[in-house]
């Protein structure tokens, strides 16, 4: 091989090793414009490469839109639109899971990247065409022709063997006519005409004020004021207004939009944008915090010093159910408070800085009563409220083997109290078994053992959910018991049968026998088991009560042995003995320690 070879092999290996990464490097433009510089270059006749230096992103950590063709690229026509890359940004918090911290500002959940993901370049008939926008026109029949047609210098478009065509400040929906009325000129029949504008002219508008990255954001001249303040962070929270955005041309004031009729009627102006335009958000002046019985617990920022109630109830929207509101004022260092009848609500003030609360004062009118068990009429009672027992027993059809002096009844709010008594000595418990002290380390380790056994006891305990019986023992007296809404009366059936469980062999049920005792009913079902506590057994009576030491068991009767609590630790044994008691008695059960 010469030399003259080797040194052209080498002179192009040179060549490639310069150009490739200026080939494979691509300037990072704004996000409206997508990766295609806005003004296409080519490559000099000479060959030399040239160079383009990485444009950095003016909004940093900002939500950006997806994507996008370039606006001035060369479009073919019916070439497919590229979806814009999905939202990745969070939902914003809902002001229900924020309990404690700062309320949520009302419009605050509007700016999350979603407005700023995807430019707007629907059917816009006021919009007023600009110098830069693109025009497809179609023509067919006697001449056909079909292209896209920037908006020139001038305000035209060219359309060949027709001339230019000013369409600069035409309405959109005034441009396919005016088109036409200019080709027929040249052509008068046989010719169809379509002209549509494809998109809109690419602008930079400024973003300032307080909101929360200011800046210059690339767009279309027809995108939404809210594409522009997602692009720029969405408003300040803290700081911003959301009901004066302003729209600022040359200085002068071009629109002011609220944007909390666009949230809570889908109302906003439809602005054509030009390139220098501002948008400026002024900051908040007058806010109000409202809670309760409301469909938007926000704090709401007002357009003037003080508003009526029903003002606020526009934007709040209460409940139904809402019945009275409540305004805490601070004045000074004092703090006062009203109460109204929403219906004064149009006499109400309302002042910046208020915390308003729309509440339900309801009182019962009557109650609802369950009824289960050997009754033939409805299941269901609506008394009035204050109703007693006697109401309900009145009213009661009792079927044939019905057993009406054992009649039960069942209440929400004791079976919470029960829960709760529960819960607590459980607790009480846990605390013994984990703060008890040892002299040496056998008893330390017998200590770790018997406490890992407790914990494991508790933990099966706290899953048993108390009934909430009412013992109706005063016969003569449970009539007078007044019932409470959800409350449910049980009427038994006659039973024959006595249910013997806890710490015997085979736990079973009998058949009543009136010469029988505890122990005779225990040694029907195998005796007592070896951890069995015979100085502990429960005779329960159908309507809940117990009965006292040494009674001879009824039909219906349930007999309960306990178990022995074998522990060195008097307070546990304590502790232990007593839930067992408390489950017994509350939820008629009991778990093996």
């Amino acid at each position: 091989m010469n030399r003259t070879l080797i040194h052209a092999l080498m002179a192009a290996l040179t060549v490639g090793l310069f150009t490739a990464p200026v080939a494979a490097q691509s300037p990072n433009y704004p996000p409206a414009y997508g990766n295609v510089p806005p003004s296409s270059s080519s490559t000099p006749a000479t060959g030399t490469p040239t160079t383009t230096a990485t444009q950095p992103t003016p909004n940093a950590g900002v939500p950006t839109a997806g994507t996008a063709a370039s606006p001035t690229a060369p479009v073919p026509v019916g070439a497919p639109v590229v979806a814009p890359a999905p939202v990745t940004a969070p939902l914003p918090a809902s002001p229900t899971a924020t309990t404690g911290a700062r309320p949520v500002v009302f419009g605050s959940q509007m700016f999350s990247g979603r407005f700023g993901a995807v430019t707007f370049s629907g059917f816009n008939p006021d919009y007023q065409l600009a110098i830069g926008d693109r025009v497809l026109v179609r023509l067919w029949g006697a001449t056909v022709y079909e292209a896209v047609q920037p908006v020139d210098a001038q305000g035209n478009i060219f359309i060949p063997n027709v001339g230019p065509v000013k369409v600069v400040g035409v309405r959109n929906g005034d441009l396919n006519q005016l088109v036409d009325n200019s080709v027929k000129k040249v052509f008068r029949a046989n010719v169809g005409v379509y002209a549509t504008l494809e998109a809109a002219q690419p602008v930079k508008i400024y973003v300032t004020g307080f909101v929360r990255a200011p800046g210059l954001y690339g767009g279309l001249s027809s995108d939404s004021v809210l594409y522009y303040l997602d692009r720029a962070g969405g408003i300040d929270t803290d700081r911003g207004s959301y009901l004066a955005v302003d729209v600022m041309r040359n200085g002068k004031l071009r629109a002011r939009i609220d944007l909390y009729q666009f949230l809570l009627k889908g109302e906003i102006a439809a602005l054509q944008l030009q390139d220098g335009d501002t948008i400026v958000v002024p900051p908040r002046r007058h806010a109000v915090v409202v809670a309760g019985e409301v469909l938007n617990p926000y704090q709401f920022e007002l357009s003037k010093p003080q508003v009526t109630a029903s003002e606020l109830m526009a934007l709040a929207q209460p409940r139904s159910s809402a019945t009275h509101i409540s305004i805490v004022r601070s004045i000074g260092a004092e703090r006062r408070s009203e109460y109204h009848p929403i219906e004064t609500a149009g006499n109400v003030v309302i002042q910046g800085g208020d915390e308003v609360a729309f509440t339900a004062d309801k009182y019962p009118a009557t109650i609802l009563v369950r009824i289960e068990g050997a009754h033939l009429g409805e299941r269901s009672f609506v008394m009035p409220y204050g109703a007693k027992l006697k109401d309900v027993i009145a009213r009661l059809k009792p079927a044939p083997q019905a057993n009406i002096s054992a009649l039960q009844l069942y209440r929400r709010s004791v079976a919470a109290r029960q829960k709760e008594s529960l819960d607590q000595t459980l607790r009480g418990l846990e605390v013994t078994a984990l703060t008890g002290r040892s002299s040496t380390m056998e008893e330390a380790n017998l200590r770790k053992t018997e406490a890992d056994l407790i914990l494991q006891f508790v933990e099966r305990a706290r899953q048993i959910q108390p009934k909430g019986q009412v013992v109706l023992s005063a016969k003569d007296q449970q009539g007078e018991t007044i019932m409470e809404d959800g409350d449910v009366v049980r009427l038994p059936e006659v039973s024959n049968l006595v249910a013997v469980s806890g710490e015997v062999t085979f736990a079973n049920t009998l058949v009543y026998s009136p010469s029988y005792s505890v122990d005779d009913y225990v040694e029907l079902v195998g005796g007592y088991t070896q951890r069995s506590d015979r100085t502990k057994t429960l005779l329960l009576r159908p309507d809940g009560s117990i009965a006292p030491y040494g009674s001879a068991p009824g039909p219906g009767d349930e007999i309960i042995v306990f178990p022995k609590v074998e522990t060195k630790w008097v307070e546990v044994a304590r502790g232990i003995t007593s839930i067992l008691y408390q489950l017994a008695i509350s939820a008629k059960v009991l778990t093996s320690f």
